[in-house]
Formats: C-alpha cells, structure tokens, sequence
C-alpha cells in the first residue's frame, strides 16, 4: 500500500462532464468493476456520491498500467490524470459522468481488500442478516448511500424550516426517570447511586412541556428516543423523533406549522409539491370507513355497516353477534367475482390472523342474485337492502365479518389493504396526507381492568368533555391528532394540560393515585402551577418519514446501523455480556453461570 503522496482530491466522482475536458484532475475512491479490453484497462471508480470511470493505457503511462493489472474490486485508489471525451458510440447516459473517462498518469494503491462477502452493485439482492453483519460494505451500495444522502438533505430541509419560524434547536437529557406509562423504558443502572435506575427517554414529552413553562415558547429537536418493544419493520428499539413544542397555540397553528414543514420536505428532497392545508378526519369517521385510525385513502374498499339490516336476519352468527352489542361490516370488492374459491379460502385464513372466526361471503351474478353459503338465510327484502347499501352490482364480490368492534375493524382494515395489493388499486409514486383528530382520551384495557391514555397522561381533552372525566372517561374525547402518509402515522401530537387541577383528573381517570402521582410526577405538577402557559405539539418520526420518501419497505434501510427485528447489531454482537467486575459496581448480582 502507498500513501497519498501529496495527491488531493480535486473532484467528487459524479461531478465531471464535458466542460472539463483536458483538465487534469485527481480523483479518489473504491474500484466497483475492472475489465480488460485488449490490454487497455477500465476501472469504474466509486465513491458515495456516484462513478467515473478511470483509463489504464500502456501507450500512455506503461508502469501506470503494469500496476493496473493487479486491482481488484473494493481496492482504495487515488488517481492522476486528464479528462478526455469518451469514444465515440461509448457514452453511457445512464451515469452522470458518461461522456468522459479519465487517463490516469499516476496511480496510487491506498489499500486492499479481500472479494467483499457480497457483491456490491446496486441490483444484486443480498439477505439482510449478511448487509447487516457488513453494514460498512453495504452503505458502499449506492442505494444505501443515497437513502443517507437523501436523510442528510431532509434533516437539514426540517432545521431551515423551523429556524425560519422562530423554533429554538434546544437538548433535553438521555438519562432520565423512569415513567412506564405506555412502552417498557430502557433501564440504566447508577455506579453513584446505589440501586437506583436512569430510563432512556423514550421521548423528550416532559421536558418539552417544562421548557414551555420556562418561557422558551418555540421548541424542536431532533432526537434519539427508546422503547424496550417488539419489533416490525417500521419500529426500532432507537428511533429518531422529529419533536416540537409551542406555546400560546390551539390545533389550527399546529397544523399550519406542520404542514409547512412536511410540504417543504417533499419540495426539497422529491422536488414533489403537497397540496395543502390538508384534509380532515375524525377518528370516530376513520373508524367506522375504514376500521384503523391510520387509514390508506388511497384507493377505496371501505367499510359499510349493516347492523340495523341483520340485526333480526335469519342468519345467526350474524343475529347473535349484534344482541351482544357487536359489529357486522362488509366490503365490496368491485369487479372480484372471478376470484376462485381458493382465493376466497386464502383470504378467510389471512383476516384469521386478526381475530376473525370466519370471512363470510357473496358473489353477485345477474340480476341482483346472490352466490354464497350464506344466501339462504336471508329474505329477500334483507339480500336486496344489503345490495342497495353496498352498491353490489353483477360481478362484484361482498366480504362480511360479524365480531366485536375491534376485531371487525381490525379483521377488515387488514383485508382492504390485502385487496388492494392483490388488485393493484395503489398507483405507485403516489402520497395522500391527512389528519385524524379528535381520539378517544382514554380506552379501557380488559387485561389490567382500567382505563390507559390513547396517548399519553399529559393529552388535553375536550373542553365540553371535562365533566365526563370522572363519569364516564371512556366518553371524553381528546385533544389529540395524528398525521397520516399512505396508511402509516407519520406523526402525532396533543394540546397538552397546562393546568394542575386537569392533570390530577387525568392521573385519577387512569388509576394513578394521588401517592403515585405525587412520586412519579412530582416535579410536573409543581411546574403546573408555575404559570404554565397554554401548549401543545407534535412530534414525527424521521425514519418512518425516511422509509416512505425513499420507496423502502423497511426502516432499517434507512438508518445508518440499525437493529435486527429481536434487536440485536449484527455488526458489533450488541447486547453483549459484559465483565462481573462491571455489574458489581453497579450493585446489581446476576444469576452467574460460569
């Protein structure tokens, strides 16, 4: 290996064209292909922002050329040289630098490597454990680089646009207390403190309301935050929040603010213009057309419900689940009658999943007729209001499931999604934002016997509803409100309590007692009753955002070093055990098996 030499980079190897045409320039970067042509030797040089592709002539340089023949691929090399046009008919208009070569003059072998465990062209498909063991290689693909490249232009786009509105970029602290009202908190032990834990944040919601209090009314950051949960493909046991908060504000200005910044986002990174202000939905109407507070709306299948139509029918697994106080709903698949009864079986066992008993259906032919197991059990007058309510024609097929609330909409949000990729109803390329407010405040959990926030403790409901918080606090609607990018909340946020007496009605309603309250949000309901003014805010999550924009399906192909779904870094072998020696300064005494 040599070393530089003196030699300093001149250009990026995507930024040459023609208008640099004998120029003498010095590139550096890592061989992605080397071919042999009759003696001439081409090298496609790589680095993160593209390629160009570098001459090897022994006519030109021979010793240059004899050292030429040993590159291999992921080699370091820095190289000397004059731009040239290519020859003619060899323009490649697939890369930025396609109308010029190089011919190199002085070569310099930085360093070696061995064949890469993978190959590292853009379109060679790779098991993710593999990219994820040599996530370094992998980020040298030029896809990965240009999701970072693409996240570093979006950070930058969101701080510009909240500079310009006045926010202050201001950190709020990683180990803090614990407060496991929602997702299990990542535990810290204390050296200094004996038997006392820290929790990493697993977001900044308090300290973002005390820097409310104190005065400092425009608030951002983007933040790392931490939630001890089961993964999917969209969730991280680290993941990056987007996190806001204002002062002297209602819904309307937070909306504003959030929708300017989403609708420069798009402009800077798509150059794709977002029509705003965006549409509205409560979350009682998601509900009920399309069973999920985060709804797809970019094609249609929405739930109908036919309660009042089968509430007496002859067909019992329908009857039967009303008078419990249950839901039927149906979705018309238009055009679906051609599906076979495999497919039909296939989709019964996909909504199983989802704590469905059974997916009922029909198939409409000619003249209103009804084709189905379940057709018998229905009076004319009934198969004909189900056909004017779902606007059934020849050729469509009727999906029905009979449950309680939440696993009907569960059971059938999951098939119109299923459906729609079976049919391809969505046009890709294609983002539809709106909002969904005006969620429940609390929901009752069956498991623990007691009403938890739909949010968080800290979530302000309705005015009008106030008085139902001791009452009937299933009732009380709150201040809350979700943004929501093709099927996926995208971001969410609350008016929050600003007033003591609401807060101590809010820890009530959840089971928090006075005690429990005083110990665990001591310091918050001090600060309360410090002139804390009116607030609320938003927080989004980047690497959701990140995975849309960039076309990905999952949001570990947009982070740089991300975790496994059992999260785990295949790179470094973390968690790891660590030595006894370190536990026991921490006071803590593990079940040792040496």
């Amino acid at each position: 290996m040599e070393s530089m030499g003196g030699l300093r980079r001149t250009h990026n190897l995507n930024e040459l064209t023609a208008a640099n045409i004998n120029e003498e320039v010095t590139l550096m970067g890592w061989v992605l292909r080397r071919r042999d042509h009759g003696g001439v030797i081409f090298v496609d040089l790589r680095d993160r922002n593209g390629i160009t592709q570098v001459v090897f002539n022994p006519e030109n340089n021979k010793e240059v050329h004899a050292k030429a023949h040993d590159l291999r691929s992921e080699w370091v090399l820095a190289v000397r040289g004059k731009v040239m046009h290519r020859p003619e008919g060899m323009t490649n208009t697939k890369l930025q630098t396609g109308e010029i070569e190089i011919m190199v003059e002085e070569l310099r072998i930085l360093n070696t490597s061995p064949t890469p465990p993978f190959p590292l062209d853009e379109e060679t498909e790779v098991s993710e454990n593999l990219r994820l063991k040599y996530r370094y290689l992998d980020l040298r693909r030029p896809a990965m680089a240009k999701n970072l490249i693409l996240r570093h232009k979006a950070s930058h786009a969101i701080r510009n646009y909240l500079d310009t509105n006045n926010f202050l970029e201001i950190e709020t602290p990683m180990l803090t207390r614990s407060t496991p009202e929602g997702a299990r908190d990542y535990l810290v032990p204390s050296r200094v403190n004996a038997g006392k834990f820290y929790a990493l944040p697993q977001s900044p919601q308090l300290f973002k309301q005390l820097l409310m209090v104190s005065g400092m009314d425009r608030y951002y950051q983007i933040v790392k935050c931490f939630r001890d949960e089961d993964l999917r493909a969209d969730r991280q046991p680290e993941f990056t929040q987007i996190d806001m908060e204002l002062s002297f504000v209602e819904e309307e200005e937070i909306y504003q603010i959030a929708e300017g910044m989403i609708k420069n986002l798009f402009k800077t990174t798509l150059d794709k213009d977002i029509e705003t202000p965006l549409r509205r939905m409560t979350h009682a109407e998601a509900m009920m057309r399309f069973g999920t507070d985060k709804p797809d709306t970019r094609f249609g299948l929405e739930l109908i419900d036919l309660v009042d139509i089968v509430k007496d029918c002859g067909f019992k697994v329908f009857a039967s689940v009303v008078k419990k106080g249950g839901l039927v709903k149906s979705i018309n698949a238009k055009g679906c009658a051609h599906l076979s009864r495999k497919n039909i079986d296939d989709l019964t066992e996909y909504v199983a999943q989802f704590g469905a008993k059974g997916l009922a259906w029909v198939k409409m032919k000619a003249e209103g007729e009804w084709q189905s197991p379940i057709a018998k059990f229905f009076s004319d007058e009934e198969r004909s209001r189900m056909t004017e309510t779902l606007n059934a024609e020849e050729g469509d097929l009727l999906f029905f499931v009979a449950d309680t609330p939440r696993v009907v909409h569960h059971a059938l949000s999951e098939l119109r999604l299923e459906l729609a990729r079976m049919l391809g109803l969505i046009k890709a390329g294609t983002f539809d934002l709106l909002w969904i407010t005006d969620f429940p405040l609390l929901e009752y959990d069956e498991t623990e016997k007691r009403y938890t926030a739909v949010h968080h403790p800290f979530t302000a409901p309705h005015a009008d509803d106030l008085d139902l918080m001791e009452s009937d606090p299933g009732k009380v609607r709150s201040r809350a409100y979700d943004m929501v990018l093709n099927g996926t909340e995208i971001g969410g946020g609350s008016i929050r309590i600003h007033q003591k007496s609401v807060q101590e009605k809010a820890f009530k309603a959840l089971g928090i007692s006075a005690e429990e309250a005083d110990d665990k949000f001591n310091f918050l309901l001090q600060a309360l009753e410090q002139g804390a003014p009116p607030h609320g805010g938003i927080a989004f999550g980047l690497d959701r955002l990140m995975m849309i924009l960039a076309g990905r399906d999952s949001i570990r192909d947009v982070i740089a070093f991300p975790k496994t779904q059992k999260a785990t870094c295949l790179l470094t072998e973390a968690p790891s055990s660590v030595a006894r020696k370190q536990l026991t300064e921490l006071y803590l005494r593990p079940d040792w098996k040496d």
